[in-house]
């Protein structure tokens, strides 16, 4: 009770490279899943598994990178983003136990959305599911009953994110799934991972940019409220996650059907005009 809100603030200092990770994720897998589900709408599962491919290994190579560049920056970022010295060691804890897990999150985040793309709405939603729910499960036993405190926190989110992972590869590599992840298609290739990352970048900048404003909140929140404020703005940033989820969900769902019906050249599914709506009112 006596260090909760501190390990708490330092928790949400990491809010803004938790960002930056999911915005990497998100320029694969929101770039890849697309330009998938066009080639799949063209009858080109070949060209839709060797985009996937190519969108997996970036990641393992974003992951190598941002654990190495994070890992080692992260006293120092976490110090820019207004941590004081009380909360700098819960911060410190927690950033770089995730750090070196961050290759599970970007699998099931840049990933996932590929499970998506094939019909399998399900199947990627347990994705989410299962790590919540073991999430939920492992915290307080790292927390209180191994007394891990912080680093207990960080290892239950990162094991929860390895069940993710596994769970997600093991779809993509078995029967079911229509697009196969093969390690002949895993070397990149310009022409197929250039196009992926152009329709990925607006994602990605979305993302990065809330991470700055995070950091500025913060900074700001840590000068003049102190570290109870910082803390009071990581709740406050839980809650409007909830309210966003729901817009989000809606997006994720109606890509894939828009995508797939774009490369099959029916545009008249994905088209909405003004003609379109006054027959629905009529009808």
């Amino acid at each position: 009770a006596d260090v909760g809100a501190a390990a708490l603030t330092g928790v949400g200092l990491f809010t803004p490279i938790l960002m930056l990770i999911t915005a990497f994720a998100m320029l694969c897998g929101s770039g890849g899943a697309p330009r998938a589900a066009i080639a799949m709408g063209r009858g080109d599962n070949k060209t839709a598994e060797k985009i996937m491919a190519n969108c997996f290994t970036l990641l393992l190579i974003l992951a190598v990178v941002l654990t190495a560049v994070f890992y080692l920056a992260a006293p120092s970022l976490l110090v820019l983003f207004g941590a004081s010295a009380n909360t700098l060691p819960f911060a410190l804890d927690y950033a770089r136990i995730y750090v070196l897990g961050s290759v599970f999150v970007l699998i099931v985040l840049g990933m996932n959305p590929f499970v998506t793309t094939q019909g399998f709405a399900a199947f990627s939603m347990l994705t989410t599911v299962i790590g919540a729910v073991c999430n939920i499960i492992l915290d307080p036993i790292f927390i209180f009953v191994l007394n891990m405190g912080v680093k207990g926190a960080a290892t239950a989110t990162i094991i929860s994110q390895a069940v993710g992972a596994l769970w997600v590869l093991k779809f993509l590599t078995g029967k079911r799934t229509k697009l196969k992840l093969r390690a002949k298609d895993m070397p990149l290739q310009r022409r197929i991972i250039l196009p992926c990352l152009a329709l990925g970048v607006p994602t990605f900048v979305m993302i990065a940019t809330e991470s700055i404003l995070s950091i500025s909140f913060n900074s700001s929140l840590a000068r003049y409220g102190g570290d109870l404020a910082v803390g009071a703005m990581t709740i406050i940033t839980s809650v409007s996650q909830l309210l966003s989820m729901p817009l989000q969900g809606i997006c994720q769902g109606g890509q894939p059907l828009m995508s797939f019906n774009f490369g099959a050249g029916k545009t008249d599914r994905v088209t909405v005009s003004y003609t379109h709506l006054r027959a629905h009112e009529t009808d």
